[in-house]
């Protein structure tokens, strides 16, 4: 979908091909989200030559999903904003963060503590981070080599073929 034009005002959107919609109409997902359906001419999708490259949607005619405007337009500057190196930045950032997260509540079972009491869980907090510090610290001072991230089997397939 995100490589169709779409036009809220004239309510329409146009394929990469060039041809418009003949259908547009609001629903509700099964989850109760509102979207917008557009729908194309099942005569000009049958003869279009791009259609195996289109939409799975067929038939009896192509559709598409969208969310209502104001979504549309936050998901598209979103998607725009992370092909910027500063979000690139911010997401390695952010990955660091992640991974501690994960360390904490796989190691050291920070989800859940035996405690009762806001002032005790923080503690237990506290005694965490003090724990993966040091042994962050340990691991440092035996030389031992950070843990390589693994690979999507399909970056594993990609480097194969290529």
């Amino acid at each position: 979908a995100r490589d169709f034009g779409v036009d809220f005002e004239r309510r329409e959107a146009t394929c990469p091909a060039g041809q418009t919609s003949t259908c547009w109409t609001t629903a509700l997902t099964q989850s109760g989200k509102p979207v917008i359906k557009v729908k194309f001419a099942s005569k000009v999708c049958r003869r279009c030559s791009v259609a195996s490259q289109c939409t799975d949607s067929m038939p009896p005619r192509r559709t598409i999903s969208i969310r209502p405007q104001a979504e549309y337009e936050a998901l598209r500057e979103g998607r725009a904003r992370e092909k910027t190196r500063d979000y690139t930045a911010e997401y390695a950032r952010r990955a660091g963060v992640e991974g501690t997260i994960a360390q904490a509540v796989r190691l050291h079972a920070a989800r859940r503590t035996p405690y009762f009491g806001q002032l005790k869980t923080h503690l237990a907090h506290l005694m965490v981070a003090a724990a993966m510090n040091i042994i962050r610290l340990l691991r440092w001072l035996a030389d031992e080599p950070k843990a390589r991230a693994r690979r999507s089997a399909f970056v594993r397939l990609y480097r194969a073929v290529a």
